[in-house]
């Protein structure tokens, strides 16, 4: 059996007005009528190959993450609540302390698109045999071209049909260094999805990491539990280090293999990517909500509130939520932090 463990403390700032923080883009329905959380969870909700979920999330959306789990039929072995963001190596290992450790952890975030899920269960099945083994297993996209929104992982020696270990991680590179790793043919995007056993984790996380683990610990040690709800001591885990899985362990380990694979995947990291993925009408456009086109192309438009009309524009991305209204250029949507930081600093004025 796999235990997942899914990821769900993102704030989803690029998503902004519909995504905030008491509501980040996980919990929404952007791409089908269930939320990306709740599309993850029903992701391995099958009894005969995984385990009840475990989620880690942070500690304001503890009554939505049980909300919607509850609604879609899914019943968590676990739900740990941090008290602060400190970033994905923490959050995997307060799951893996909270696991047995012989229990093989498959980790995801909670606000990605994966559309062959029947490509994704046949990686699984590739990675398995050498996470049973100790290794740790991270699932490579197959790049559609040279992304400079991703980091990219190299294949080194191939170790069975569909895996390979890994050569190096690459941080987000600039457009011509993304394009020479393509144009290789043995890079592939770095998903943030892994496979490991609870203890192979945690013993890399000793080595590397000897303080994130202790910090952990004590935090769990002192946690307030209440049903399947776990409350790590806030004081403590404060004081943990923030890095990522990849900086603290992944980057540092000696048995880390990727698994590449197709399976229509996407971060949905910015409202360019959800036109992208959107179905569009003939005319290019992505709509939700009550929305009026005349005469218009190539445009995002979304609205959970009043009806957006629009006549004769092109590529444009209109966002309505709340008592918020942004309109950008299509293309121009990694602006959207901007927008943020400007529109809270007016709010503070």
């Amino acid at each position: 059996m796999i235990t997942p463990v899914i990821l769900s403390g993102g704030a989803g700032t690029r998503l902004w007005p519909m995504s905030r923080d008491t509501q980040p883009k996980q919990f929404l329905s952007l791409t089908a009528a269930q939320t990306m959380f709740q599309l993850t969870a029903l992701r391995t909700h099958s009894p005969e190959r995984f385990a009840p979920p475990m989620i880690v999330s942070g500690a304001r959306h503890g009554d939505l993450v049980q909300q919607q789990l509850a609604t879609v039929g899914v019943v968590p072995s676990a739900v740990i609540l941090e008290p602060v963001a400190r970033n994905t190596a923490p959050a995997i290992a307060l799951a893996a302390l909270a696991a047995s450790p012989k229990e093989i952890l498959l980790v995801m975030p909670s606000d990605h698109i994966i559309v062959d899920e029947d490509a994704f269960a046949s990686a699984i099945d590739a990675a398995l045999p050498f996470a049973e083994d100790g290794w740790l297993i991270t699932f490579g996209i197959t790049p559609t071209g040279p992304e400079t929104g991703y980091g990219y992982i190299a294949q080194g020696e191939s170790l069975a049909p569909g895996v390979s270990a890994v050569a190096r991680f690459v941080e987000k590179p600039d457009a011509a260094q993304a394009k020479v790793m393509i144009d290789g043919g043995d890079h592939v995007w770095n998903a943030g999805i892994f496979l490991f056993r609870a203890s192979a984790f945690l013993g890399n996380l000793a080595t590397h990491a000897p303080d994130m683990l202790l910090a952990a610990r004590a935090s769990l040690a002192k946690a307030e539990r209440r049903g399947v709800v776990i409350k790590p001591d806030s004081a403590t885990f404060a004081a943990c280090r923030s890095d990522s899985v990849d900086y603290a362990v992944m980057e540092k380990a000696a048995r880390v293999a990727v698994v590449p694979v197709s399976m229509g995947w996407s971060d949905i990291g910015s409202w360019d990517a959800l036109h992208a993925h959107g179905e569009k009408d003939d005319n290019g456009n992505v709509t939700a909500g009550e929305v009026v086109l005349i005469d218009s192309a190539n445009c995002l438009i979304q609205s959970d509130g009043p009806r957006i009309s629009v006549s004769g524009v092109e590529d444009l991305i209109i966002i309505a939520s709340g008592d918020e209204v942004m309109i950008l250029k299509r293309g121009d949507s990694q602006s959207v932090k901007t927008v943020v930081a400007v529109v809270r600093d007016r709010v503070r004025r």
